[in-house]
C-alpha cells in the first residue's frame, strides 16, 4: 500500500516510480483508493486539491513519486467562430457544466441534450476520446 499525501507541480526532470492515468473526475478527488496491477494506492491530499496533467504525487517520506496523467475519456469537442463559441460557453456556464475552455474549442462530457443545444447555436460538435481538464471555477471548486 502506498499513501500519497503531497502534490508537487510538474517536473520532467524528476524520476517517477509510477504513472497514474486519471479521468477529470478522478483528478478532483482528494481522498481516493486506486488499484493498479501491482499496488494499492491511497490518495490523502488536502481537501479541494485538483490534480492536473503532469502533477507529481509523493508519499510522506518521499520514497515514492507518482506522475499523474490526464486519462483520455469520451468528450464532445465544440468548435465555431469566436462569437458563437463565446455564446456556447455562456450557455454551458448557465447550466454549471464542467467545460474545458480554449481559444479554439470547448470540451465537455457527452450529453445528448447539450449537444443538441450546441448544434442549434451553430457550433460543430464531434465526439472524441481525449484528455479532459475542465475549468475549476471562479471560487476554486467544481460543480
Amino acid at each position: 500500500m502506498i499513501a500519497l499525501t503531497q502534490r508537487q507541480p510538474p517536473n520532467a526532470a524528476i524520476a517517477v516510480s509510477l504513472t497514474l492515468a486519471l479521468t477529470a473526475e478522478e483528478r478532483t478527488r482528494s481522498r481516493y483508493r486506486l488499484e493498479t496491477e501491482d499496488e494499492t494506492i491511497f490518495l490523502r491530499l488536502p481537501r479541494g486539491t485538483v490534480l492536473y496533467d503532469g502533477d507529481l504525487l509523493q508519499a510522506e517520506d518521499a520514497s515514492v513519486v507518482v506522475r499523474v496523467i490526464a486519462k483520455p475519456e469520451p468528450v464532445l469537442v465544440v468548435t465555431a467562430t469566436p462569437v458563437v463559441l463565446l455564446k456556447a460557453a455562456y450557455h454551458l456556464g448557465n447550466r454549471h457544466v464542467p467545460v474545458e475552455v480554449t481559444q479554439d474549442y470547448l470540451r465537455l462530457s457527452p450529453d445528448p441534450v447539450l449537444r443538441a443545444m450546441l448544434e442549434q447555436l451553430g457550433t460543430q460538435v464531434q465526439e472524441a476520446l481525449l484528455p479532459f481538464q475542465p475549468e475549476i471555477g471562479a471560487y476554486g471548486h467544481n460543480h
